[in-house]
């Protein structure tokens, strides 16, 4: 099963996918957010569908968006696998690194990517994404937190290297907020349908192979994230952890960054794909 969004940008309505047919949730929700995923959102539809309430549609033509509306937080786990850090220049973490994203950023998965005005080293990293479910404050352990989270969604950590390490005073922020830079989706897929540490993700730009990992590969998996984030910061419905990227980004000396035109592919196996292409900003 998989929950979307989709048509125009702010006006996109939600729907749901299973077995191949798309079912419009009209008569269940009038979006897919925070607080629709607080009020058990995905247990109604499963049993919407079981009982044949939802109506089949075509939606050939429209628009994907960001498969969560509105999230309230973007929280980010930097240098989580071992071999991206060493390409960064840094040792593997003790802990988990943690950055922000402007919520704003988020957009759908197949939206253009705007490189801001004289930005010269934006780069693509191809992340599994966690969407929260319940409020989450001090779990009491990692197992815990498998209660807390909703589903599961792909996320490009878009980055301007150069904003990130060259003028940050020290946090990363700068370098992660501009417009555009986290698209998301193309959907939500239920957590309980997913095992989030068995997962090969892979990114290309140009059609060119850039990144292929596997979220086995990890450092801190995924419920240690969730558990050790509650223990600092408040984690709502809605909110979206992007969990790191691994190796093969333009940032190891490997690969030229990003230019204006230049297309990003990005996919995790059983979460879907993305495609963007990339567009220069021109001010005046």
């Amino acid at each position: 099963m998989e929950l979307l969004r989709l048509g125009p940008v702010g006006d996109e309505r939600p729907f749901v996918r299973d077995e191949g047919v798309v079912y419009d949730l009209a008569p269940l929700t009038a979006e897919i957010d925070g607080a629709f995923l607080a009020a058990g959102g995905i247990a109604r539809v499963r049993d919407a569908l079981a009982r044949g309430e939802l109506a089949a549609v075509d939606v050939e033509g429209l628009r994907v968006g960001a498969p969560i509306a509105r999230p309230t937080a973007v929280v980010c786990i930097g240098q989580n696998y071992a071999a991206h850090a060493a390409e960064s220049g840094s040792e593997p973490p003790e802990h988990p690194v943690i950055f922000f994203k402007h919520p704003n950023t988020v957009v759908g998965p197949n939206d253009v990517v705007l490189l801001p005005p004289g930005a010269e080293k934006v780069d693509w990293e191809v992340e599994l994404a966690i969407v929260i479910g319940k409020t989450a404050r001090y779990l009491s352990s990692p197992e815990a937190a498998r209660e807390v989270i909703a589903g599961y969604t792909i996320s490009n950590d878009v980055s301007e290297r150069a904003y990130q390490l060259g003028v940050s005073g020290g946090q990363w922020s700068k370098g992660k907020c501009s417009e555009t830079f986290n698209p998301l989706g193309p959907a939500l897929v239920p957590a309980d349908e997913v095992d989030p540490q068995a997962l090969r993700l892979r990114s290309f730009v140009n059609g060119e192979p850039r990144q292929d990992s596997s979220t086995a590969d990890m450092i801190f998996p995924v419920l240690q994230i969730v558990h050790e984030l509650s223990q600092y910061l408040v984690l709502e419905p809605g909110d979206v952890i992007n969990t790191g990227t691994p190796q093969g980004v333009a940032l190891s000396g490997r690969f030229p960054y990003l230019q204006d035109g230049d297309e990003m592919t990005i996919e995790i196996d059983g979460l879907g794909r993305q495609h963007q292409r990339t567009e220069r900003v021109h001010l005046g």
